[in-house]
């Protein structure tokens, strides 16, 4: 099946000459700094319309589908996985179909124009894989919720215009349904900083530059029940429903990490001499990289199918796991392996093949961890448990 339309490939094209343009010359400056993405290039990426490539055009979206916003994610990424990762900071704001639709309208058409950015809460110290075991709390208070609890892992929680968070609306927790009484609230902040009852401390990172990921701390953080998202105490169905999307992007992201490994090694080796020959010109370098564009080439056509599927409204979550697995293992693989082509320079600041692996690192971390892929796989294959 022919995946790429010529709209397709324009799209690409587009978004790689971006990336390679505007994108990659900032990664390579302000990574090894600890930088931050630029205002300037989030304002770039807005006027080409990344931050509404889902959004309906009647909302001022390109009304596009996941296909073509993994495209550009994969694009994105190969330059800082980052700025990749910005992208789903806008294009959804999962659970707002419930709204009125001229407040629907508002939201979406800021956020396709990047006025309207959000961060995601639904980590806590005690819940990652085990999503459903959220204690944060919400309580009603009049037509407002009271937020209470810690949140983990929230990456752009400063730099978002607001934070999409899961807290617990039902004390009453079954032991055999810890997944039901979850709730999703829209907490607007201001850009840069906190809500009142709010407080921020960044997590040191090893990689993932260019923003800041953080801790927060609430205390009676007062919200709206307008800004309730989707319906009370389903959050969790929500979320879980939406995982097919988050692991294809994260496929998207791995890819283009170990595309950005591949492209540089290919690069290097033709210019690098020893015993008076190119090193591209050894057996042993040649067939790593040819072992590299293979298995990245698998990982995207998995990719390409999974977003099909996603599009036509097909189920598909053990294609997503499958695609996300075997995506973020290859990454780390083809990165790690770019760097040994590299050799000692590899091991520097000064080749960017170093930060592709240490971006890769994390994507067999976040949005479930390849051991909950292959458990999501293999239930799916012989039943919960191993039986069927």
């Amino acid at each position: 099946m022919g995946y790429m339309t010529e709209e397709r490939r324009m799209i690409q094209e587009h978004a790689r000459e971006f990336a390679m343009r505007e994108v990659l010359p900032i990664a390579n400056k302000l990574d090894p700094e600890k930088g931050d993405i630029p205002m300037e290039l989030r304002e770039k990426m807005a006027e080409l319309g990344y931050f509404g490539i889902t959004i309906p055009e009647e909302y001022g979206g390109l009304g596009l589908g996941y296909f073509e916003y993994c495209l550009v994610v994969e694009e994105l990424a190969r330059a800082w996985m980052s700025v990749g990762s910005l992208l789903a900071r806008g294009n959804s704001l999962p659970g707002c179909e419930v709204w009125p639709e001229d407040r629907r309208r508002d939201y979406l058409s800021r956020m396709a124009r990047g006025e309207f950015l959000r961060c995601t809460a639904i980590s806590e110290p005690n819940a990652g894989s085990d999503a459903a075991n959220i204690s944060c709390r919400a309580v009603r208070d009049g037509d407002s919720w009271l937020i209470t609890g810690q949140k983990y892992w929230c990456t752009f929680a400063d730099g978002a215009d607001c934070i999409v968070l899961h807290a617990r609306t039902d004390p009453n927790v079954d032991p055999e349904r810890r997944h039901r009484g979850i709730s999703t609230f829209m907490i607007e902040k201001p850009r840069g900083g906190f809500p009142e009852g709010c407080v921020g401390n960044p997590i040191p990172k090893i990689g993932y530059f260019g923003w800041r990921t953080y801790e927060l701390s609430f205390d009676n953080c007062r919200v709206p029940h307008e800004n309730m998202l989707g319906e009370e105490g389903r959050a969790f169905y929500n979320f879980t429903g939406a995982l097919e999307r988050a692991r294809a992007n994260t496929a998207a992201r791995a890819i283009g990490l170990a595309r950005g490994g591949l492209e540089d090694s290919i690069e290097y080796s033709q210019q690098r001499v020893q015993f008076g020959r190119p090193i591209s010109d050894f057996q042993a370098i040649r067939f790593k990289i040819a072992q590299m564009a293979a298995e990245i080439e698998s990982a995207r056509q998995l990719l390409y199918y999974v977003c099909e599927e996603i599009d036509t409204g097909r189920r598909c979550d053990m294609e997503a796991s499958m695609a996300k697995w075997f995506a973020t293992e290859m990454a780390e693989r083809v990165t790690s392996e770019a760097i040994q082509i590299h050799g000692g320079a590899g091991y520097t600041t000064h080749c960017a093949v170093e930060r592709y692996w240490r971006d890769a690192r994390v994507t067999k971390i976040f949005e479930g961890t390849s051991e909950i892929q292959l458990r999501i796989i293999s239930d799916r294959l012989l039943g919960a448990g191993g039986k069927r």
